[in-house]
């Protein structure tokens, strides 16, 4: 069971692959998008890369395999497609659990990379949106993950100190931007199966 830290005053989530389970979505997106251009792109590039900004993705990408991909263009074709399946999530359930057994308990926020439209959308769908108070997305223009900064935000708008926030991350990279703004992180991939 996962467990709170008996200082924390502040929960703080990130959604894809953390509150729900969208990933396999995503890659199959990421997949097509790439296909799309004639290219392909490895998983092993792509799974350290969970939390980041998709046209920075796209960048390291062109940079890595020396390629000039329209980045802006190839995300649109991966959120088409993402949208048009997005119906098929589900919640992750014992992060789910978790966050609703803090409601109004503890103030609660959202922190991702992905688009403010589909983050909330995916919220939505799983029925959890309400609980919380803020959500951060890559359209806040706030330094993303692995910088501190949508963290440090994201307990500044809980009203909490960034040292009393516990983070829920399943991605290296957002595990990195939380320990780098001083809070408690808790890996949610020791909780699955």
């Amino acid at each position: 069971m996962i467990q709170i830290y008996p200082e924390i005053k502040g929960l703080i989530f990130d959604c894809d692959g953390t509150l729900v389970d969208s990933m396999p979505i995503h890659m199959a997106a990421w997949e097509r998008a790439f296909s799309d251009f004639g290219e392909s792109c490895p998983d092993e590039f792509l799974d350290p890369l969970k939390g980041m900004l998709e046209e920075e993705i796209v960048d390291l990408y062109n940079r890595r395999f020396n390629r000039s991909i329209n980045s802006a263009k190839l995300v649109r074709e991966k959120h088409r497609y993402f949208r048009k399946n997005i119906g098929k999530i589900k919640p992750i359930t014992p992060v789910v659990e978790l966050a609703e057994s803090y409601y109004k308990k503890l103030p609660m926020a959202v922190v991702s990379g992905g688009k403010q439209e589909n983050v909330h959308s995916e919220l939505e769908i799983v029925n959890i949106k309400h609980l919380f108070t803020a959500i951060l997305t890559a359209d806040d223009r706030i330094k993303p993950k692995p910088a501190p900064d949508i963290f440090l935000e994201a307990a500044k708008r809980l009203n909490v100190e960034p040292q009393f926030c516990q983070v829920f991350e399943d991605g290296d990279i957002g595990l990195e931007a939380a320990r780098k703004a001083g809070m408690a992180v808790t890996d949610i991939r020791l909780y699955l199966g």
